[in-house]
């Protein structure tokens, strides 16, 4: 999907995301969602500007419903941070690089 933000599955979300030792940036996202794609340049830059402080990983929803399911996810995109193996934040929709690192101030 975007280069410098790994894909992460239903099968390996917990080694990626729950077993991760940085906080993880997760975007639920689908091939056929506009705003989604919108947030590919802002999502390559945070990884490669935040990457020792933050992991940026993509879930497409529609090959994974499992943990889509779980987190009750219905928009996309949404955005959820995750620390120690738990949910801290979640936020719905596209935005600015600047107010996704603003909003993020205090998870990471």
């Amino acid at each position: 999907m975007v280069t410098g933000v790994t894909d992460v599955t239903d099968a390996n979300f917990e080694a990626e995301v729950i077993g991760a030792e940085l906080p993880v940036l997760v975007e639920f996202t689908a091939d056929w969602c506009p705003p989604c794609r919108q947030m590919g340049p802002v999502l390559k830059a945070l990884a490669t500007e935040e990457g020792d402080r933050l992991k940026v990983v993509q879930l497409d929803v529609d090959a994974n419903p499992e943990t889509t399911n779980a987190y009750k996810v219905l928009s996309m995109p949404t955005f959820m941070v995750f620390r120690g193996g738990e949910p801290v934040k979640a936020m719905v929709g596209a935005r600015a690089k600047r107010k996704l690192l603003e909003e993020l101030a205090d998870v990471i």
